[in-house]
């Protein structure tokens, strides 16, 4: 095996199973989350863009750490930890959740995955969920053990991954369900596939579940999937932005409630089952929001690149909120944002300023997601791929 060329800040900043090869795939960039590496740049990001949407890209997201929680009171605490209702959730599903603390702001907004009755795992955005529900059960009087466990997620998106998948482990798998999970193995390696990802496309996740493993099932994937016309890549920032998906510490954080995104079917205040946050959010939603997330488009010229700094949203001169994410779709042929604005500005239509680091624009307040607002291409039954076979 070649000798590769350290990279790094130090121990501190952990690499995951995965990541020697990412470079060896032509990585060379990254940036932190969770306390480690993730690549984010193979090269032209509008160029990874296409080979999401129109094949197939493999990402290293094994940033996205698993929060495993375990015991005899496992579901009444998972309930604790988020306004969803779980009640019907079935062993094998995955559910989007958000997590909020005592005033209703959130803390992560994961997908939950049940692995058994007493068994679950909390698939991380960017931030301390371990720390938190570890706090949270030292008081709780549940009987739960929580944990990180040696899991490593991949994911594989685009239109063309259903005919890898099929490749790689044979045409039963187009009859997972999206969001749903099943426990396999390839060529040994013990894996969890489910159909969920962070692109807005046909895709699924797999988490490796042994970390010996990571160089050999990366290569064992990008071997299989050249025929389709897989690529390494990283996950886009155009894509997610087009699909109105939420980046966390970019679109929400602790200070931001579900209702002021639109999430309210994710928040059930009527469910017997308490949760942390329940009495805060039935305030918020009594007394009504103050302000909303908007899709908006910016005009002028094509952005160079995501915005780094939040962007001041003005109406008639007056700051009214903010860009949290913006960029410039080449499929659109649009900057498209997503931003926090006061009710006032957030109307469909409304004549908006936006001051960039390049000075004030002009802007408008639009429906989102910007693109597929019925998810439909992630939601598309895989079976489409057994059709092309």
């Amino acid at each position: 095996m070649t000798q590769q060329q350290d990279f790094g800040f130090g121990t501190q900043i952990r690499k995951s199973p995965f990541f020697d090869a990412t470079i060896r795939w032509g990585a060379t960039g990254f940036s932190v989350y969770n306390h480690m590496y993730i690549p984010r740049d193979f090269g032209d990001p509008e160029q990874n863009f296409w080979n999401l949407v129109n094949d197939a890209i493999l990402c290293d997201v094994a940033v996205e750490r698993q929060v495993e929680i375990t015991g005899p009171d496992a579901a009444r605490f998972v309930q604790m930890l988020t306004p969803r209702n779980l009640s019907k959730m079935a062993v094998g599903q995955c559910k989007y959740v958000l997590i909020t603390n005592a005033e209703g702001g959130i803390l992560n907004d994961p997908i939950l995955l049940k692995l058994a009755e007493d068994r679950f795992w909390l698939s991380l955005a960017d931030s301390d969920i371990l720390l938190w529900a570890q706090g949270v059960a030292v008081h709780s009087g549940m009987q739960v053990s929580i944990c990180e466990p040696d899991v490593s997620p991949l994911q594989l998106q685009g239109p063309k991954s259903g005919e890898i998948m099929e490749a790689l482990f044979g045409p039963d798998i187009l009859d997972l369900r999206y969001y749903w999970f099943r426990e396999m193995e390839l060529d040994g390696i013990p894996l969890l596939v489910s159909r969920t990802g962070w692109s807005c496309e046909l895709g699924y996740e797999i988490y490796l579940r042994d970390s010996a493993y990571g160089e050999s099932l990366w290569e064992r994937i990008m071997a299989v999937g050249l025929a389709y016309g897989l690529k390494p890549g990283h996950t886009s920032a155009i894509r997610r932005i087009e699909g109105g998906m939420l980046s966390y510490h970019a679109d929400a954080d602790m200070q931001t409630n579900p209702f002021e995104l639109g999430l309210d079917r994710l928040v059930d205040l009527e469910m017997e089952a308490d949760f942390i946050g329940k009495f805060a959010l039935k305030r918020i939603r009594d007394n009504g929001i103050t302000r909303k997330q908007v899709g908006l488009i910016i005009e002028g010229a094509p952005m160079s690149g995501p915005n780094t700094s939040f962007w001041t949203v003005a109406l008639d001169g007056q700051a009214v909120g903010k860009v949290t994410s913006a960029v410039y779709s080449p499929r659109l042929k649009q900057n498209i944002a997503l931003a926090m604005v006061d009710l006032a500005a957030a109307d469909l239509g409304t004549q908006l300023e936006v001051v960039t680091h390049q000075g004030q624009t002009a802007a408008r307040v639009v429906e989102r997601p910007f693109f597929d607002p019925r998810k439909s291409l992630a939601a598309t039954a895989a079976r489409s791929a057994q059709a092309l076979a």
